[in-house]
């Protein structure tokens, strides 16, 4: 019994240490307003100012000449699509709000942050960030052309 104690208090400890140095790197250095290349290199996404708290839209998608605009779920085109909204400042110096999928029109609470490299950090969870996933989004250096394309 003592054995199986001191197993689970190993294991608590490791994973609240993984958890702790992964919200103690996600010390936020700037803020996540600007235009940033997805993780997958396919979209951007501008993140703005919108009233007192943060929203990001589509503006760039990594598409064939002539081929056809995406459409969300509900057949709306992606290009300037709100997909991050309600983010406000938490007290860890991140951001704390909402990221919807496209696709599948999906919901997620979502943290941001902007590590010293200058990348974006964005945290989609359901209920707790230690159970969810982040993508590290860079920033956009590139052109886009005015029909949502990149250039």
């Amino acid at each position: 019994m003592f054995r199986r104690s001191s197993l689970a208090g190993s294991l608590s400890a490791a994973v609240f240490g993984v958890w702790l140095s992964a919200f103690a790197a996600a010390a936020p250095s700037a803020s996540p307003v600007g235009t940033w290349l997805t993780e997958s290199g396919h979209g951007v996404v501008q993140i703005a100012e919108c009233g007192d708290v943060l929203c990001g839209r589509i503006v760039g998608i990594d598409r064939d000449p002539g081929s056809p605009m995406p459409t969300d779920v509900n057949g709306r085109p992606q290009c300037g699509l709100t997909i991050i909204s309600n983010e406000k400042p938490d007290a860890d110096g991140t951001w704390l709000g909402e990221v919807t999928n496209p696709r599948d029109g999906a919901t997620y609470q979502a943290k941001l942050w902007v590590d010293g490299s200058g990348n974006l950090h964005l945290r989609g969870f359901l209920g707790i960030p230690l159970l969810g996933s982040t993508q590290i989004w860079r920033p956009f250096t590139g052109r886009l052309t005015a029909e949502c394309g990149l250039a």
